[in-house]
């Protein structure tokens, strides 16, 4: 069949075989299939949807375009943690550091921001010498060092899959779950974790907008996980507003470093402990209350804090040397109220207009850029207020838009709306 048959095929709903499938994708990892036409069955899968098996079939497709990363030589049990993509979340760099300061080893392979939504590695690479790339046997010695090893996608782990997520990511065929679900979980199948721990966001912000898609796509990857015999839990959380104060790479390395110095206390900071504690929980085989517990130690005494400091120096970081740009532009309120609400998705989209993201796979990323949100949900607000600090491009002008918009003001006070309230955890 050709790939102009393929693409009619799926545009009119109907199911791709297992070798339909290969052919169009491999033929595109290959370069014989173009990446206009890689462009249209994408779309016609984000507009048709795909089956479990379809989805099953895909996944094994990229998990077999590369290596599976053997971490038998890690000695103790491997815990992987994944984030379905959100404004502002740089969960992972907390939560990785926390659960690898309890004795557990977390292989984490990450990605680059993806549409609004920030990347893992991209903020890691605003550190000056961080390698995001490690041979095998670095990664395999750090873990069994130290505990804790970040890496980018790597030219033998879904190499296939890294080639359409970049294509995906600037084509508009990002929201699809089908295509978010097989992504995920061909890199946590390569990557040899043999627990999974899902953040699946829903939300403005997310990619997911509605419960009902977060719901299937964690019952889709947990599907998923279980055919390769995999321990996988996820949670649902929620998505309307950034998380946390910081939205930009280094800004966000900056905002970690402060959580796990105990200088923060906000929603963030209860996300990820219970993400944490989720991991030690699976991998310890312990009750979610004593992995709590130990969760809270691990930040009170230090542990997780020192134990990202190790990760960086490991990898060749070099965190004296990380910078925000000096050209800054406070925002003020035009209104006076209450806050309400605050539009993440909004936020993301300035962010990459600012340069902190990609529109097409060649930009490159200003990693000072960002934006630090002054009032969150429940804030009294009155105008001529900073709202929020954006971090431009050196040469860059100031915004002209009135950011008043991306909030939400309530004229009559109210019990405040508290950030925690805000977002439910299922």
């Amino acid at each position: 069949m050709s790939m102009v048959d393929t693409i009619n095929k799926k545009r009119l709903g109907k199911v791709l075989s297992r070798e339909e499938l290969e052919e169009a994708f491999n033929g595109y990892f290959q370069g014989n299939i173009p990446d206009y036409q890689m462009s249209s069955l994408l779309m016609a899968i984000c507009l048709r949807g795909m089956t479990d098996q379809e989805t099953l079939d895909l996944t094994d497709i990229f998990i077999r375009s590369g290596e599976v990363l053997d971490l038998s030589e890690v000695d103790g049990i491997t815990v992987d943690k994944h984030s379905t993509g959100g404004v502002g979340d740089k969960t992972t760099l907390i939560v990785a550091s926390i659960v690898a300061s309890l004795g557990l080893k977390v292989p984490k392979m990450s990605g680059r921001g993806l549409g609004h939504t920030g990347g893992t590695i991209d903020k890691l690479e605003s550190i000056p010498g961080f390698r995001v790339n490690l041979s095998r046997e670095e990664f395999i010695h750090q873990l069994n060092t130290i505990g804790v090893a970040i890496i980018s996608q790597t030219a033998h782990l879904a190499p296939l899959d890294k080639k359409v997520y970049a294509l995906r990511d600037v084509t508009g065929t990002v929201e699809s779950i089908p295509l978010i679900a097989s992504s995920i979980m061909s890199k946590k199948i390569a990557s040899g974790a043999d627990k999974i721990v899902l953040d699946v966001k829903v939300g403005k912000g997310a990619l997911l907008k509605t419960q009902e898609e977060a719901i299937e796509i964690s019952r889709l990857m947990k599907k998923i996980g279980h055919h390769y015999q995999k321990d996988v839990d996820t949670m649902i959380t929620y998505m309307d507003i950034p998380l946390g104060t910081s939205i930009g790479n280094a800004l966000e390395i900056l905002e970690v470093m402060r959580i796990l110095s105990n200088e923060e206390n906000n929603y963030l900071v209860a996300l990820s402990k219970a993400l944490a504690a989720k991991m030690v929980q699976l991998g310890l085989g312990i009750s979610i209350q004593d992995a709590s517990i130990r969760v809270e130690d691990s930040l009170k005494s230090g542990k997780a804090y020192k134990k990202f400091m190790e990760l960086i120096e490991a990898q060749g970081g070099d965190i004296s040397g990380l910078r925000v740009s000096s050209h800054t532009q406070d925002i003020l309120s035009t209104k006076s109220g209450h806050v309400i609400d605050m539009d993440a998705y909004r936020f993301g989209k300035l962010s990459l207009d600012l340069g902190g993201g990609r529109k097409t796979k060649e930009d490159p990323i200003d990693p000072k850029v960002g934006i630090v949100l002054k009032k969150k949900i429940g804030d009294d607000v009155k105008v001529g207020d900073v709202l929020c600090t954006l971090y431009l491009r050196e040469d860059a002008p100031f915004i002209q838009e009135d950011l008043t918009s991306y909030y939400t003001f309530q004229e009559e006070v109210e019990p405040p709306k508290s950030v925690d309230d805000s977002v439910e955890i299922v």
